[in-house]
């Protein structure tokens, strides 16, 4: 069994990889390639490592997708059974859930990119799409239940009310860059500040 070489062709040194930094390069070429047309050897030139050490750390491409996107649906879904999302009046519950949707997309952007990104070609595709209507779902209760009690105009549809919503969020990955643009809690209040603005109750 011949080992791994030290050095990469162009001689420098060959880079040591985690599952973590594997899946660093793993979201970034499924992102800019999509996932149909990357293959295991596009990722081992991407990451520098060989098609052996790819797998000594997950079983197939599949899997490594279905990591990348856990990476970003396990946040957003445990945000779901948070305390400032499961106590208190709906509308309030309905702004945690849009703050810590900028947060997750802030702290995990390209696996957010990628999430966002996903055709449903694959079994793993179609469970994360499963996954965020999911999200989509609870978002859209907390919508109705706030125009219930009078906190959101009456005659909206929930479901699309909660799409506009977290299509705006979500277009943030379009444009918004860590470091360089706003801090997500001052951009989560801005958000907040457009979006009920635009569907609180008047009270003039």
């Amino acid at each position: 069994m011949t080992s791994t070489p030290a050095r990469l062709p162009s001689g420098e040194k060959r880079p040591r990889y985690d599952l973590d930094s594997l899946l660093a390069v793993a979201v970034t070429v499924f992102t800019e390639r999509g996932y149909d047309g990357t293959s295991i050897e596009q990722l081992a030139q991407a990451s520098g490592l060989s098609k052996s050490s790819i797998y000594h750390h997950v079983d197939s491409k599949e899997q490594l997708l279905r990591l990348a996107l856990e990476r970003a649906l396990d946040p957003l879904l445990a945000s779901t059974r948070e305390r400032g999302a499961t106590t208190g009046r709906a509308a309030d519950r309905l702004r945690h859930m849009v703050r810590r949707d900028v947060q997750v997309l802030a702290d995990r952007l390209p696996y957010v990119t990628l999430l966002l990104r996903v055709h449903g070609n694959t079994a793993t595709e179609r469970w994360a799409m499963g996954e965020r209507r999911r999200f989509d779902q609870v978002v859209a209760d907390l919508v109705q239940e706030a125009a219930a009690d009078g906190d959101i105009r009456a005659g909206v549809d929930s479901l699309t009310v909660s799409r506009l919503i977290f299509g705006m969020v979500n277009s943030l990955v379009e444009w918004y860059r860590p470091g360089r643009d706003q801090d997500p809690g001052a951009l989560a209040d801005d958000l907040l500040s457009l979006v009920f603005d635009g569907i609180g109750t008047r009270t003039s």
